[in-house]
């Protein structure tokens, strides 16, 4: 384990877990070092995918993202990064870092680099079943991200459903509805899944968010190889190519997931990066950035107070939830 020391007052570094990604733990390392910021790194033993996340992580209390979910949970650093196994991050953070007092269950949230704005889409992946009230709070903490990290005022809110009537979809989307219709949110009700742009937070389960961001990552990924295809199928597309190389490069690293860093666990008591496996060191890095902007931007207690004030907390005044460790 490397530490970057800080001094008295200052900050606490970022806990980066050193494996799961794809180029290794020397890839995830030197991301860390580009990142800019105090960092801790945890290395060791690793949980793979194919174990179960809960059994894994209470069984092996040495594994990386154990010992870095630890020193967060302790206070030791300010937030946490891996781009191991999601189901192993989500139980150590919800075994050490733990939930905000009063939330029923963290969300996955998903900046989606959309052409012209991004929007964010939670939860990912994190809950595929939820009750209307687990929604309710999923609009209100992609909210206060939203405005938090990333400067929106006031930002637009809409539940995923098969039809903009207040009626379509599930139980669970239309009981959320209703309470979210009469709450402190600016929300716009039901979006379909062709007009996400329209607002700046979609809110869905994880099974239906899980499946929709997968589905978009395969279709931009498929509609940009046919597009440079067409590109180089002859001299005049070619040369028409060269007109749009410049636009069509920065449409790619905006789509790229490598520019966002990663999703972020909304409903625990210090921001949790989740990076992606794929992650370049420069995904990394801005993995880490974006940890550090959440943790100085107090994205946790801004969350707990507009839970709070919105009245859907579940129990407890946000302020208790800072101290409380049970």
């Amino acid at each position: 384990m490397t530490t970057t020391t800080t001094t008295s007052g200052a900050p606490q570094p970022i806990a980066v877990d050193t494996n799961g990604a794809d180029g290794g733990p020397d890839l995830v390392a030197e991301g860390a070092r580009l990142a800019g910021t105090p960092v801790e790194l945890f290395g060791g033993e690793e949980i793979t995918n194919e174990e179960d996340p809960a059994f894994a992580v209470r069984s092996k209390p040495d594994a990386s993202i154990v010992r870095a979910a630890k020193a967060v949970g302790a206070g030791e650093a300010d937030a946490l990064v891996s781009a191991g196994s999601t189901g192993a991050l989500l139980a150590a953070s919800l075994f050490h870092v733990k939930r905000i007092r009063g939330v029923h269950r963290p969300a996955i949230a998903v900046l989606v680099p959309l052409p012209g704005k991004p929007v964010l889409l939670l939860d990912a992946g994190a809950n595929v079943e939820v009750r209307p009230e687990y929604l309710v709070q999923f609009a209100y903490m992609g909210a206060a991200f939203m405005e938090t990290v990333h400067g929106v005022a006031r930002p637009k809110v809409g539940l995923l459903s098969i039809g903009e009537e207040a009626k379509k979809g599930t139980d669970e989307i239309v009981a959320a509805h209703e309470e979210l219709a009469g709450g402190a949110l600016d929300f716009a009700g039901n979006v379909e899944g062709s007009a996400l742009a329209s607002v700046d937070v979609v809110v869905t389960d994880g099974f239906t968010g899980n499946v929709a961001l997968k589905l978009m990552e395969g279709t931009a990924k498929a509609v940009g190889g046919a597009v440079g295809d067409a590109i180089r199928s002859g001299l005049v597309s070619s040369l028409g190519g060269l007109l749009v190389r410049g636009r069509l490069g920065r449409l790619r690293e905006q789509l790229d997931p490598n520019t966002t860093g990663g999703a972020i666990l909304l409903g625990v008591r210090h921001p949790v990066v989740v990076a992606h496996g794929k992650s370049s060191a420069e995904g990394v890095a801005n993995a880490v950035r974006l940890a550090r902007r959440a943790a100085d931007e107090d994205m946790v207690e801004r969350t707990a107070s507009a839970l709070a004030k919105g009245g859907a907390l579940r129990s407890a005044p946000a302020a208790s939830f800072a101290t409380s460790h049970d």
